[in-house]
């Protein structure tokens, strides 16, 4: 059975290592890879890869979506993809992310939050957040990418216009700032004035140090990266390839193989 993780960069993706290490562990003959695609409008061409399932990350958890026959779940509301299931000649689309993520912050009992950033992940984690009676606002470079927050119902501003009014309690860099190039997904000044009275600064990239948490750390506000939500994500998302194909398996194992894969 072959999965893989598909998006553009990919080559830093750990999701490979997480999957195999699980079917390694639970004894099921899978193998996970990875797979770069060009642009979105090569997407149609994943059916030809034969793949059972895939996890989707930058930039194509909206194309996704987009080319999916069917979505479950918070995915609807989201309307970015980041699990897909291969069956019967069908694109079934789940998202995984917004759990993956609120299971990281849960213990903490934030009452609001600040995302920058305005594509597929900073959408799960806005609704995820939403639907647990977070308030939370969203901060981003264009307006045009703000829209569909706005329908949503979240305050949202572009970073331009935008003037420090409250503390957030949370933090959340969803761009790419970082892991392409070694930059602040906003202006140093801007960003320090909001993180002196932050709780928590949250960085989805994982794996490396983040000129954003650097900064937070500068400030001496605690940090986390986007290892524990890979981990949470990538179980909810395994547990979804299993059981589409009718597969047993021990839950606990399942956990433990992948949070000591890293």
């Amino acid at each position: 059975m072959q999965f893989a993780v598909i998006g553009n960069p990919i080559t830093h993706s750990l999701s490979p290592l997480l999957h195999n290490s699980a079917f390694r562990t639970l004894g099921i003959k899978g193998y996970y890879g990875r797979y770069c695609l060009d642009n979105s409008e090569n997407f149609s061409t994943l059916t030809s890869l034969k793949l059972k399932g895939a996890n989707v990350t930058i930039p194509y958890k909206e194309t996704a979506f987009s080319h999916c026959d069917e979505v479950f779940g918070i995915a609807k509301q989201i309307q970015a993809v980041n699990t897909l299931v291969f069956k019967e000649n069908k694109l079934l689309g789940y998202n995984t992310d917004a759990l993956g993520f609120y299971q990281c912050i849960e213990k903490f009992q934030f009452k609001n939050a600040l995302i920058l950033g305005a594509g597929g992940s900073a959408k799960a984690v806005a609704c995820i957040l939403k639907d647990k009676g977070i308030t939370t606002t969203i901060l981003n470079r264009s307006k045009e990418r703000l829209e569909s927050f706005i329908a949503l119902g979240f305050q949202c501003s572009t970073y331009d216009n935008f003037f420090k009014q409250e503390s957030y309690d949370i933090i959340i860099n969803t761009t790419p700032s970082g892991l392409i190039q070694n930059s602040l997904p906003l202006e140093e000044s801007k960003l320090k004035a909001l993180l002196e009275d932050s709780k928590l600064a949250f960085d989805l990239i994982y794996g490396i140090q983040t000129p954003f948490l650097n900064l937070a750390k500068n400030l001496h506000i605690p940090t986390q990266d986007g290892k524990m939500m890979l981990i949470n994500q990538a179980i909810l998302a395994f547990e979804i390839f299993m059981d589409s194909l009718g597969i047993t398996y021990h839950k606990n194992n399942l956990i433990s193989s992948m949070q000591n894969a890293l």
